[in-house]
């Protein structure tokens, strides 16, 4: 199943929220229509979008009607696509990952799906012909480790870690030593989920930056944010705080899947000015999926 096959199947519940409200929307469209753009803006909102995005989305696309003489529904529409698919596209929309080792530091929220994600996220690497190697480096949260190495089991990956508690500095340290003996492409790094507040959460990640920076220079180094997009705007709150902490480079949606309001990666990847790198649509291994931005807005608004 293809790209787009997967997108228009994992935003079914999206889709079926906004296809007849949009559908009927831009069938309804002509110039002299003026409560077409507030319904658009009131649409966009309630698919959680983001007042601001919406808001700016629908000037967008009035001025655009005008530059170009737009008349039919149609046109309108794939303007309005387009308008929306450049929100999502960045310049750097792959991940980098060009160095042998390098290192991918996931952080997020406790339930988001931030370990299952990195257990999908090893196997693709590891299927593509990469030695991958996790850091079990969430040492606050009991069983943490625990999930991450049954997870590693399944993908036929090493893991390191260390007891309950231990310092998480420390198990990112083992883990580069691990991988430069063995070897390895890629180290995952799971990260703890909840600190007691913000300052503790960015002292443990700039402790553990330092140390990948002092350990290993010239490794090409992603940190992804991984949110629940059930969450709608509370995870974009979420979002806010650890990009204060962390020096975020993209996000991971999770549980698409699950939310009838796909609108929140436009909200995201405007207001935080972060790429969406990948997204979870589904429960089996290959639904989590490099993001196309084009092709996402199609599936979801045409």
């Amino acid at each position: 199943m293809g790209f787009f096959e997967k997108i228009k199947n994992g935003l079914a519940r999206t889709k079926k929220s906004m296809a007849v409200s949009m559908n009927n929307l831009f069938a309804s469209f002509t110039k002299e229509n003026e409560e077409f753009f507030d319904e658009l803006e009131e649409t966009l909102i309630l698919a959680d979008a983001g007042v601001d995005t919406a808001t700016e989305a629908v000037e967008r696309l009035r001025a655009l009607v005008k530059e170009r003489g737009l008349r039919g529904g149609e046109e309108v529409q794939a303007a309005f696509v387009e308008i929306m698919a450049e929100y999502l596209t960045f310049d750097e929309m792959d991940l980098r990952l060009t160095t042998k080792p390098s290192v991918i530091l996931m952080v997020g929220v406790n339930g988001v799906g931030k370990t299952t994600t990195i257990g999908k996220l090893a196997r693709r690497y590891k299927d593509e012909g990469k030695r991958v190697l996790l850091a079990a480096a969430d040492t606050f949260r009991a069983a943490a480790a625990e999930q991450l190495t049954i997870w590693a089991d399944r993908a036929g990956v090493d893991i390191v870690r260390h007891e309950e508690g231990s310092d998480p500095a420390a198990v990112v340290f083992d883990a580069i030593a691990a991988a430069k003996a063995r070897g390895a492409d890629l180290i995952i790094v799971d990260t703890a989920g909840r600190l007691h507040n913000k300052q503790n959460l960015m002292n443990e990640l700039s402790k553990i930056r330092r140390i990948v920076t002092r350990e290993l220079p010239d490794a090409d180094v992603e940190t992804l944010l991984v949110i629940d997009a059930t969450t709608g705007q509370n995870g974009l709150l979420q979002a806010k705080s650890f990009q204060e902490a962390a020096n975020l480079t993209g996000v991971v949606l999770t549980k698409l899947d699950g939310t009838a309001k796909g609108g929140i990666v436009f909200s995201i990847a405007r207001e935080l000015n972060l790429p969406v790198k990948y997204i979870g649509v589904g429960e089996q291994q290959d639904d989590l999926m490099p993001f196309e931005p084009q092709t996402f807005a199609e599936a979801l608004l045409k």
